[in-house]
């Protein structure tokens, strides 16, 4: 299914990256700056206790995630795979934000000092403390393994995007992360207004 092309919709913006790119970020802000849906993936998938519902639940998840991308622009953070069947036929826009693996390490690191040491919840019932940072599947660890290994799959979900004649924002600098807000920002106010 090609993305939408009527003014009527979007922009909906997929944001992908590894583990601490600044994914969430990127989403939160484009969301409030374009006044537009603000969905995490990681929000709809974590439950107290670190309950993965995209491995236990994951038809309950995946409904999540349909009813949240029916709305007519939003920007959506994750890389989810099981989802991708859902979301990806959707996406106008894809962001991919590339940043050097010093940069990812050095934000990846201080989120999680820092959410280890504040004990609040990252997802309501879900805590970073830190034994949790020795985990394989911290983030930290997680980015430092997957940051080289994920840019093909990356690249195969650029060129579907671009397939469905959506449009590819590739960031690899904060600069290019800027622009490609404010071009967004700039493309949903001028939507929303049509």
């Amino acid at each position: 299914m090609p993305a939408p092309t009527s003014t009527r919709f979007g922009p909906r913006v997929l944001v992908i990256g590894t583990s601490g790119s600044g994914k969430s970020t990127f989403a939160e802000k484009l969301a409030k700056e374009a006044g537009i849906a603000h969905l995490e993936l990681d929000q709809m998938n974590w439950r107290p206790g670190w309950y993965d519902r995209s491995n236990e639940e994951p038809e309950s998840f995946l409904a999540d995630v349909r009813a949240a991308t029916s709305q007519d622009a939003w920007v959506l953070a994750g890389n989810y795979a099981i989802t991708r069947p859902i979301v990806m036929p959707q996406v106008t826009h894809l962001v991919w934000l590339d940043m050097p693996l010093w940069l990812v390490m050095a934000q990846v690191i201080r989120r999680s000092v820092q959410r280890a040491s504040s004990k609040a919840d990252v997802f309501p019932g879900c805590r970073e403390d830190w034994p949790r940072l020795l985990e394989a599947e911290h983030p930290i660890r997680w980015a430092w393994a997957t940051h080289q290994a994920r840019r093909p799959r990356y690249v195969e979900i650029s060129r579907l995007i671009q397939a469905q004649g959506g449009e590819v924002l590739r960031c690899a600098t904060r600069y290019e992360i800027d622009q490609a807000r404010q071009f967004l920002v700039t493309l949903a106010r001028s939507r929303s207004a049509a």
